[in-house]
């Protein structure tokens, strides 16, 4: 990968250890800990996401400073090949455009210099704005998965399926 992708508002870049305590500052919000929880440790959370072998998580930059994190990852055979995004921003800066520029970059970048032809992602049902972000990139409804994930109060919680063919992809 390319050190950094350039969106028309934000930045993408490798995440490094120097971006942890900003990305476990944001992991620790009541917005983004709703989402994506985490441990009592969320330093060493966040360290095990850089780590995952599996995924590849870049620190999103608005202005100057890390604002979240966008994670992808790819399944490799090639009868299913394809990837998969997933993403968390300051609640400081949601509104303004930055996750829906952030997702349009990577998925960009997915598209078009790692060939995949379909990209998913799966927000919470009860996520309507990161649904229409989604959207706004062109991603479509796939389907409910029916509890799908747990929240942090312990109950099962349903998750919308969206995914993005190359051709569908929204230039902005």
């Amino acid at each position: 990968m390319q050190a950094t992708l350039s969106g028309a508002l934000v930045s993408l870049r490798p995440a490094a250890e120097a971006d942890i305590p900003a990305l476990a500052r944001i992991r620790t919000t009541p917005e983004v800990y709703e989402r994506w929880r985490g441990g009592d440790d969320m330093t060493s959370e966040v360290a095990g996401d850089l780590r995952d072998p599996e995924v590849t998580t870049l620190a999103v930059e608005y202005e100057g400073r890390v604002v979240g994190a966008i994670q992808w990852g790819e399944e490799t055979e090639p009868d299913y090949r394809h990837a998969h995004i997933d993403i968390y921003l300051d609640p400081s800066v949601h509104g303004r455009g930055l996750g829906t520029d952030a997702v349009r970059t990577l998925a960009r970048y997915l598209i078009t210099d790692r060939g995949h032809h379909r990209i998913v992602i799966d927000p919470a049902t009860d996520n309507p704005a990161a649904i229409r972000s989604y959207s706004k990139v062109g991603f479509r409804p796939v389907g409910v998965m029916r509890r799908y994930e747990r929240g942090p109060d312990g109950t099962w919680h349903d998750g919308l399926l969206m995914d993005l063919l190359a051709e569908e992809l929204i230039e902005e």
